[in-house]
């Protein structure tokens, strides 16, 4: 930070409709710097020769807490996590100003607007007007992902730990949502599944909305609608990932509705799993974030190839983009406190090298949503994602969630035998 003032800003309470509060998630950046997760705080950081860290939070309510649960007040909050100094909210539009002016430049994410944003602004006014007399004052502000992003990239024990443990309750999660898979249920039924187990097992919920789409439905990228009933032919994507101390895992596998992979689906479900093993071969230090996804897509362009789908030489129809139909996105994200957590995957137009510490993906994926061209009509319908989370090691990678098989004799064993509720007739 040098001679700059961080300012960091706790998520707004979110509404359903009125006034019914959606369950809260706090602010990844302010809970990666101070484990603040109480709405209305504001967390300030101010470098230089005489560092200081400032917590603002709400003061205690009585009454508002009959409504919403109990808050924990200045002192508290300065006991359980020993800023320097913790001040009441309302004495914010007091103090705030006198530590801006402290910096050389304001690292803040201008645009949520809130009552912190006219003090950042008014800040660099007045340095304006006259910090030129002394050369004191911030004179820009800066998005805190300058900072924060690299370092969250790079992963601490306490992080892995929590992610190890999302990884675990997510694959109780799929093993259950595959058990309650069978032609006629509804894929409402196995999202049930899946999110009842996460909650059973500890996790907070879903990190994210869960996929369940099959047949077509698998070949639409975000589905989350969950709202077909399963064909007997069809296959069926499960996306999901639970949330673990806010940090999510997020595993994506494709099961037969049936309780077996044959014929063309099995031949798209091979090369998938094929391109899954490349991409995870290809991740140790000192490899790209493009060497990655060159080894997943490599394999798929070869696999469609064979299927006939595609016609040429792999390296042209790469260089071509002819995959892109059939595998539109990329093959890894960075995975942490957000789903996508935060970071660049190139830089200065090279792709980013991987580190000991970094998380991410590997989901290659075909999709054959219809109409493409004449050689994928035996596909039609078809869609195929195997994902699993990735620790970047000092001689390689560790699979966090190879717990859960992508064989595709033991994805066929996890199918069908649950307990789950079957639509009525």
């Amino acid at each position: 930070m040098g001679d700059g003032v961080m300012v960091l800003v706790a998520a707004p309470i979110q509404y359903s409709s009125r006034d019914n509060e959606r369950r809260y998630r706090a602010d990844s950046e302010l809970y990666y710097l101070t484990g603040m997760t109480e709405p209305g705080t504001v967390a300030v950081l101010v470098g230089g020769c005489e560092p200081e860290l400032v917590l603002f939070v709400r003061e205690r309510d009585e009454a508002a807490e009959v409504w919403s649960g109990s808050r924990l007040g200045p002192e508290a909050a300065a006991e359980e996590f020993e800023p320097d100094r913790c001040c009441a909210l309302a004495e914010l539009n007091d103090e705030l100003p006198a530590l801006l002016q402290r910096g050389d430049r304001i690292y803040y994410r201008l645009g949520g607007g809130g009552p912190v944003e006219p003090l950042v602004l008014g800040a660099l006014a007045h340095a304006r007007a006259r910090g030129s007399r002394t050369g004191s004052g911030p004179r820009g502000v800066v998005d805190p992902g300058e900072i924060l992003d690299d370092l969250r990239l790079r992963k601490d024990a306490h992080e892995l730990e929590q992610l190890r443990q999302a990884a675990e309750v997510t694959l109780l999660g799929h093993r259950a949502g595959a058990a309650a898979i069978g032609p006629g249920v509804g894929e409402w039924v196995v999202e049930s599944a899946v999110e009842s187990t996460f909650r059973a097992a500890g996790a907070t919920g879903p990190g994210f909305p869960t996929i369940v789409g099959s047949g077509r439905n698998a070949c639409v990228l975000h589905y989350v609608d969950n709202r077909d009933v399963i064909g007997r032919d069809a296959l069926v994507l499960i996306d999901a990932g639970a949330a673990c101390g806010l940090y999510s895992a997020d595993v994506t596998r494709t099961y037969p509705a049936c309780g077996r992979f044959e014929g063309p689906a099995l031949d798209v479900y091979e090369i998938v799993r094929a391109a899954l093993a490349a991409a995870v071969g290809a991740v140790l230090p000192g490899a790209t974030v493009a060497d990655v996804h060159g080894a997943a897509t490599r394999t798929l362009v070869r696999g469609l190839v064979d299927l006939g789908v595609l016609n040429g030489d792999v390296d042209t129809l790469i260089e071509e983009e002819a995959h892109k139909p059939f595998y539109p996105h990329q093959t890894s994200h960075w995975l942490g406190l957000d789903l996508h957590d935060p970071g660049d995957y190139a830089c200065r137009g090279t792709s980013r090298t991987l580190e000991t510490g970094m998380v991410l993906t590997a989901e290659p994926g075909l999709y054959f949503r219809g109409g493409t061209s004449d050689r994928a009509a035996a596909y039609e319908h078809i869609g195929v994602r195997i994902e699993d989370d990735i620790l970047v090691t000092e001689d390689g990678c560790e699979v966090l969630t190879e717990g859960l098989p992508t064989d595709a004799r033991d994805v066929e064993s996890l199918v069908g035998g649950g307990s789950w509720v079957r639509p009525l007739p």
